[in-house]
């Protein structure tokens, strides 16, 4: 089961560095409501990883580009209103269709 953002790391967020790809990343998960297993099951790392790169954490440039395609995806279903998700089995969901897309735009 996806557990919730602590407030303890929400508050955090406010005040961490925006030009680093791991808050940005943070920041529209929170937006879009995606438990960060979720995220981690999308991009194929550990749970731990994934908090990691919300901290701020290195993270490769291979992994870089793909959250930077990644979050410009997110925002713009946030502004057409298809975000954020209602519950975390649409999160799911959501994040499962997005990954289909992506394998397809790849073939």
């Amino acid at each position: 089961m996806a557990r919730p953002y602590s407030d303890k790391f929400l508050l955090g967020l406010k005040t961490a560095d925006e030009e680093r790809v791991g808050i940005q990343l943070a920041k529209i998960c929170v937006q879009a409501k995606f438990p960060a297993l979720y995220i981690a099951n999308h991009f194929e790392v550990t749970r731990m990883t994934i908090y990691k790169w919300f901290r701020g954490s290195y993270i490769s440039e291979k992994n870089c580009i793909r959250i930077q395609r990644f979050i410009k995806e997110i925002k713009k279903d946030l502004e057409n209103g298809s975000l954020p998700v209602a519950s975390a089995k649409g999160a799911r969901a959501y994040l499962s269709n997005l990954k289909v897309m992506q394998i397809r735009s790849l073939t």
